[in-house]
């Protein structure tokens, strides 16, 4: 039996982790679990491709991630048999100008991404601590690295340039863009559907506790509302999207807030959770019946559907909507509120569809195909660890 690949997907209260088939080229999925609440109760869930769980467990304490990793690698060596695992592919947030590309992490890479944390301070850290720990844990496995800007890398002007001088441009400050290895996802799915569905103006809706939109044709990202950070673009759980420069100077100068109390409100206080007040949660707000609950759902619809009008902008027309993500594929009301608001485009719903996560929740007679397709990012690195196994085993048989 081939030997497989782990993925892991490492946040900061929880990690998302799959076990991989490497018998050919195209990964197949064997095993998807989570640890979530690491810094609370944590969690630990596996589910087989049936989505039938093989394994519940919880511990009544914190655990350090360290120790998350040793009962991840515990369970894994026991599916793996005594060959082991072939590499362990991560999910790595941002890669800057540099990291377009997959590669192979070492000492020198770990460090080089790690100067990327002031870009991505909520998550490019999360990423890297597993990473370090393997090195020491499981120091001869192949571990490759997998960017969620490298969808993004080909970006151009003026998709990909803020107005500030050049010397900034050309110091690394521009739109880099996020989500990507779901992107990449979505753009594969697409193709497999259909090419010429592929090849449609299409604006996929990665929607969950980070959001953001992609604009794509024939498997390309043309235009993206995160930028140089993943706290610009839509609301998000706890993050502001695109906000209005002026009012971070106003708080700094006139409110007194550091640059410190600016990133907790930023990241961790705004988005659902501040306007409602109530919770992050998308759930929780959408079965409340406080007036604020309401409130920060509407705002967050109508962000999303002015930001489909702006990638539309970019695609010079709108012919397929895609919904992903948490609330994107789980949450009908707020996909009926975001398409309701672009009907005068032509998108026509179909309630009963859209009430079921049916895959195609529009109309026969509407001017753009709207969709919900489950995402997999773990999939994605998967897919792209699998040539570097390949190209590994080639050399070892010379």
């Amino acid at each position: 039996m081939p030997k497989p690949i782990l993925v892991l997907n490492a946040g900061s209260s929880s990690i998302k982790f799959g076990l991989f088939d490497t018998a050919d080229t195209w990964a197949g999925h064997l095993f998807a679990g989570e640890v979530a609440d690491i810094g609370d109760k944590p969690h630990l869930t596996v589910k087989d491709m049936d989505s039938k769980i093989i394994l519940d467990r919880s511990w009544p304490l914190p655990r350090k991630q360290e120790d998350i990793l040793q009962d991840i690698l515990g369970w894994t060596d026991e599916r793996a048999g005594t060959d082991g695992l072939a590499a362990i592919g991560h999910r790595i947030v941002h890669g800057g100008s540099q990291f377009i590309a997959p590669v192979r992490l070492d000492q020198e890479t770990i460090d080089q991404l790690s100067r990327l944390t002031p870009m991505a301070p909520l998550h490019q850290e999360a990423c890297l601590v597993p990473v370090r720990a393997l090195l020491s844990l499981r120091p001869n496995l192949m571990q490759i690295g997998c960017f969620d800007t490298a969808f993004h890398s080909a970006l151009k002007p003026p998709v990909s340039r803020f107005a500030l001088p050049r010397s900034y441009e050309e110091s690394g400050i521009r739109r880099y863009g996020f989500h990507g290895l779901s992107y990449e996802f979505i753009a594969g799915r697409l193709k497999e559907i259909s090419p010429a569905l592929a090849g449609k103006r299409t604006v996929v809706a990665h929607l969950g506790s980070g959001a953001s939109l992609c604009a794509m044709r024939n498997g390309r990202s043309l235009d993206t509302t995160m930028g140089f950070t993943p706290l610009d673009g839509l609301m998000m759980g706890t993050r502001c999207g695109t906000i209005d420069p002026g009012i971070l100077l106003y708080l700094l100068r006139e409110r007194g807030m550091s640059a410190e109390d600016l990133e907790q409100l930023l990241y961790h206080k705004s988005g659902l959770l501040g306007v409602s007040g109530i919770s992050s949660e998308m759930r929780a707000l959408l079965s409340s019946s406080d007036r604020r609950a309401a409130e920060a759902v509407e705002l967050f619809a109508f962000e999303v559907a002015k930001a489909i009008c702006t990638m539309a902008l970019t695609l010079e027309g709108l012919d397929c909507l895609v919904f992903t993500g948490g609330i994107g594929e789980h949450a009908a009301k707020v996909r009926a509120m975001v398409c309701n608001r672009l009907h005068w485009m032509g998108l026509e719903l179909d309630p009963q569809a859209n009430n079921v996560d049916a895959d195609v929740i529009s109309l026969d007679s509407s001017s753009v195909e709207t969709r919900v397709i489950r995402t997999s990012e773990e999939t994605s690195i998967a897919r792209q660890v699998v040539p570097f196994v390949l190209s590994e085993k080639r050399t070892n048989s010379i």
